[in-house]
């Protein structure tokens, strides 16, 4: 998303999830900062957790759809595919070497294609709610009046402002190689089948 993540995890201890969840966001928070060149807080907020068994099949396909269709909710997407989302892993049966399909996902048919098929239609019956309109919007309002008064000037973006490298640039194939394939490879598997990935 562009202002948050989605994950569904299952750890071998749930005590332990703090923990993973400190982890995650410390490493991620690290190398955002490296990648754009900036220091301080990357994360706006501690994440929020909402936890319930395995066992409770309907509560996970419920998670997963929601999760998958997160983009199509904010506007994003039309459909549920998504670079950064899993969904083709769901749909497609593809390998992106980071997802493992939950056990409700197995008991939705007697084969897998049965299960991609049911899972694909489970989520064209989802009618996502709308995201609520951004509360607090004044500060940009502000900020915009501002900015329109000032002088027409030729700036360059601050190392903050600038897109992630990964997105655009070869430079983390080399500087982190092991991380650019994985996200390669993962934005392969769960692409629109009939899109290409370039770099």
């Amino acid at each position: 998303m562009l202002n948050h993540v989605h994950y569904l995890m299952e750890a071998e201890n749930p005590d332990d999830i703090p923990k993973i969840m400190h982890w995650i966001n410390w490493y991620s928070a690290m190398s955002f900062n490296a990648l754009l060149n900036r220091k301080g807080h990357f994360w706006e907020q501690r994440y929020t957790c909402h936890g319930f068994p395995n066992s409770d099949k309907e509560r996970a396909l419920n998670t997963i759809r929601y999760i998958h269709a997160n983009p199509k909710a904010a506007g994003m997407r039309e459909g549920f595919f998504y670079d950064f989302s899993n969904y083709g892993s769901y749909e497609q049966l593809t390998t992106d070497g980071i997802t493992q399909w939950h056990p409700a996902f197995f008991e939705l048919g007697t084969s897998l294609e049965e299960c991609a098929d049911k899972y694909k239609g489970f989520c064209r019956r989802y009618t996502p709610r709308k995201k609520s309109a951004k509360k607090n919007d004044w500060g940009k309002k502000i900020l915009r009046g501002i900015l329109s008064r000032l002088p027409k000037t030729k700036t360059k973006a601050s190392p903050g402002q600038i897109p992630l490298p990964f997105l655009i640039e070869k430079i983390v194939l080399i500087e982190i190689p092991e991380i650019a394939q994985t996200a390669i490879n993962f934005i392969k598997a769960n692409r629109f089948p009939y899109y290409s990935v370039g770099w």
